[in-house]
């Protein structure tokens, strides 16, 4: 039209401009040039003064989202006249990118205005203004908007009564999504699914996959929403038998082939534990996308296989996918379980290479990894460096602080941490115990104990129980600690592992008297751990008492237990080498073992003599 306009003089009109600007709307921000050249001539020939055109083009700029965003407020700025068309397209523009902010000072803005007597208010503005609010800080302003749609009588509309239960959901204001969800006369699958996603979001799977039931009961049939919502609900539940139950019903309602349930559906079979059934359907797909690649590494890393993740990863890189955040996060988790610090270090290399940030949860999970694979100087610096750090990456720190022995450095952090006004939770508790018992401070170690529960409520659990009974028998007290395990029954189921933590340390101090008494207890409370008859067998042969060595074999016997071989590995040259007593199936065994020969010769020849411990003898034997 406009390559005519010179010989047939066919200029556009407004209708053209709305219709234009429209089509570009749709089209996405690759047009967004042409969207601004259309602007442009419309400027020219005076049209923007028409309140269509003027809603046209602001519709134009607000969904194509981002720094186009602050165009869009500069034309609604400047629009002479605005309806109610405009209005909501302002507030979704902002609401579509969560500033919700700006969406609610929009809304305001538009109330005084009708203040002067215009009339703009209609369902479609609730619906949009209450999209935007998504945070707990706004849930008072959201209950405001809630309030005066209820006044308006907009609230018995089914899009402004979903998008409210939405607004509570999003918030965590369970019971006022509810409230809202019953007094709805009218529900539909997006009100089911508010409220079921709402329940998955805050951790209340149980309740979701219940309200789930229930919507089924009632005839109504779910849309692909619905089912993603009950799917992730399946995941964080760990509810496998539920998930395939959906898995079967939405596949009996032809959801199956969409993407995003396939992405659900991958995801939950790989956090409930079932990788081969997540594989098979990630393998279904063609082209996974990065969504599907990240959920079957992570799923490989929760389940421990974390050589089969690294493979993927690797497979990932061939493809030509690009990894995200979260994908790089689950790698580096995979490297730190296979303490694989070489591998962890090429994986820092591809973060920088990618440009991705140190902020959480890379920085987290990258420090996490350098700790725990001994290299403490690196995962410090990653540590300094995050921009933010959150309570998982100073539990990191101090975790490996204290697994590598150097407590008091642990113990320095922790006091850093308080001081910058990052609230501890029981695993910074158990980091800290498990410094001061390497480092024996058991006086520091008992005050600590206690500030967990008297300044801070955190009540004790099996863990830090466990940690303070090895700090009394690393510290060779064993009598305080058999009190203490004692004193502990009240508290905590603790049983077995107390016991078994004050075994080992008669072992280790060779008080054969306790070590027998603390290992009764293990076989009055049925372990089935070997290593606790093991170490009561060599205690009674120490103590020469052979009719117990063979009544505890026999209890060994007749409940079952067998002695797990033991198992090393070592890595050299980015190689892993595996070892397990008995095992002859090492390509280079025959040179480890005259190695090893040659070794101990060499020690008998300069006079090395053997600690001879009949509990480790004993424990040798049994291998």
């Amino acid at each position: 039209m406009r390559q005519l306009d010179e010989n047939s003089h066919v200029l556009p009109n407004p209708h053209t401009f709305a219709g234009i600007f429209t089509a570009v709307s749709t089209l996405g921000e690759y047009y967004s040039f042409t969207g601004k050249q259309a602007h442009c001539l419309a400027f020219k020939l005076s049209y923007l003064n028409d309140v269509f055109v003027g809603s046209s083009l602001l519709n134009m700029y607000c969904k194509a989202g981002g720094h186009h965003l602050v165009d869009a407020r500069k034309m609604f700025d400047e629009m002479p006249e605005r309806n109610s068309v405009s209005w909501t397209t302002m507030i979704s523009g902002y609401a579509s990118q969560r500033l919700a902010k700006e969406a609610v000072g929009v809304f305001r803005m538009m109330l005084w205005e009708q203040g002067r007597g215009q009339d703009y208010v209609n369902e479609f503005v609730f619906t949009s203004v209450l999209s935007a609010i998504a945070l707990p800080e706004f849930t008072p302003v959201g209950k405001q908007i809630h309030g005066l749609s209820l006044k308006n009588g907009f609230l018995w509309n089914v899009s402004v009564a979903n998008a409210t239960v939405t607004m509570y959901a999003k918030c965590g204001s369970l019971d006022d999504a509810c409230r809202v969800f019953e007094l709805s006369s009218e529900k539909n699958s997006i009100t089911w699914s508010a409220l079921i996603t709402g329940y998955a979001q805050n951790g209340d799977c149980e309740k979701a996959l219940k309200l789930f039931s229930q919507m089924h009961f009632c005839g109504m049939n779910p849309s692909e929403y619905t089912l993603v919502g009950v799917i992730n609900a399946c995941s964080d539940f760990d509810a496998l038998s539920e998930g395939k139950q959906v898995h079967g019903y939405l596949l009996k309602l032809g959801f199956e082939p969409q993407m995003y349930i396939l992405t659900a559906l991958v995801d939950m079979y790989a956090k409930c534990g079932n990788v081969s059934d997540a594989r098979r359907g990630f393998d279904y797909l063609k082209e996974p996308d990065i969504v599907l690649w990240t959920s079957m590494i992570a799923g490989y890393v929760k389940n421990g296989d974390n050589e089969n993740a690294m493979g993927m990863y690797c497979r990932m890189l061939v493809e030509g996918v690009v990894p995200n955040e979260l994908t790089m996060a689950s790698v580096l988790k995979a490297c730190s379980s296979l303490a694989a610090l070489e591998q962890g270090k090429q994986i820092h290399a591809h973060i920088v290479k990618h440009g991705l940030s140190l902020e959480v949860p890379i920085g987290s999970a990258l420090s996490t990894m350098y700790a725990k694979s001994g290299s403490l100087h690196d995962g410090n610096l990653v540590f300094r460096r995050m921009p933010v750090r959150d309570l998982v990456s100073w539990n990191s720190m101090m975790s490996g602080l204290s697994q590598n022995g150097r407590g008091t450095e642990a113990l320095e952090l922790f006091e850093e941490m308080l001081l910058e006004g990052t609230r501890p939770d029981y695993v910074t508790f158990v980091n800290i115990l498990s410094g001061c018992s390497h480092m024996g401070l058991v006086e520091r170690g008992q005050n600590i104990f206690k500030m967990m529960s008297d300044e801070f409520g955190i009540e004790p659990r099996l863990e830090h129980f466990a940690c303070m009974v090895d700090m009394f028998g690393r510290a060779g007290k064993l009598y305080e600690a058999k009190e203490f395990i004692e004193s502990a029954a009240n508290h905590v189921d603790h049983g077995l592992c107390l016991w078994r933590i004050l075994l080992s340390a008669c072992r280790n101090y060779r008080n054969y008297k306790l070590g027998a008494y603390a290992g009764e207890k293990l076989m009055e409370l049925g372990s089935q751990e070997s290593s606790a008859y093991v170490l009561l067998s060599s205690i009674y042969s120490a103590l020469g008492r052979l009719e117990d060595v063979e009544r505890v074999r026999r209890l060994m016997n007749l409940r079952g237990v067998s002695k797990e071989p033991g198992c090393s590995w070592i890595e050299l040259k980015s190689q892993f080498h595996v070892f397990v007593v008995g095992d002859q199936l090492h390509p280079q065994i025959i040179d480890i073992r005259e190695e090893l020969w040659r070794l101990r010769k060499q020690m008998k020849d300069e006079g090395y003599k053997p600690d001879l411990d009949p509990c480790l003898e004993l424990g040798v034997i049994m291998d």
